[in-house]
């Protein structure tokens, strides 16, 4: 699958780098492709995690402020449903992940089947400022939904790569993602939600046996 979805990398693109085990498994492939093709790119990356794999890959890296747009970002998703928006976020990296995929011409997401559903029923992560989390937990209710805050094994805070809080926020099943999302993204001290309104322009899905679908 990681490997198919080189044939969007082309001679001089800048290249978003998504974070987890998807993206992590794309990245090596294209650490390979590059020095084979003996192509020049640039990647810009969403977590402190993927750029340690593409340092070590020799991918040259470049920060987003520092780029334009980007031609391409390759993904994974936590969900997807059947009007193809997507969850993100169980790794923290949201906000950044978000403004990538609002950099790009082109969105590839790569998801295992068991991420596909028709309505999300997982709980959305929401990036916050530390100052707003009571506030944020209060206006989450309003909207009907149950906010805890994402904590590590120890007991700590989980704290994002920007200083932030990630609340995990179930609100059942969810019919109508976008709408709610908005709504999410009105409240003060919300840094990003964890459903991005920007849908890929290509999915990946894996099967069983290294076999996959091209949505």
């Amino acid at each position: 699958m990681s490997t198919d979805a080189l044939k969007f990398v082309k001679d001089g693109f800048v290249i978003g780098l998504g974070s987890g085990r998807a993206a992590t498994s794309f990245v090596k492939s294209l650490s390979s492709f590059i020095k084979i093709k003996n192509y020049s790119i640039k990647a810009v990356p969403t977590s402190l995690q993927i750029k340690l794999i593409a340092e070590k890959g020799g991918i040259p890296l470049v920060e987003a402020d520092h780029v334009e747009y980007i031609d391409v970002v390759f993904d994974g998703a936590d969900q997807i449903d059947s009007q193809k928006f997507v969850i993100k976020g169980g790794g923290g990296a949201l906000l950044r992940e978000n403004i990538l995929f609002n950099l790009s011409k082109k969105v590839v997401v790569m998801a295992d089947k068991s991420k596909f559903v028709k309505n999300f029923t997982r709980e959305v992560p929401v990036e916050v400022h530390p100052l707003a989390r009571n506030s944020v937990i209060d206006a989450i209710r309003k909207l009907g939904g149950n906010a805890q805050l994402r904590s590590l094994d120890r007991g700590y805070p989980f704290f994002t790569e920007n200083g932030n809080i990630i609340l995990d926020c179930n609100f059942g099943t969810i019919k109508n993602p976008k709408s709610l999302t908005q709504k999410i993204k009105q409240i003060t001290g919300v840094m990003e939600s964890g459903i991005f309104l920007r849908k890929p322009d290509v999915i990946y899905k894996a099967k069983t046996g290294g076999k996959f679908e091209i949505i």
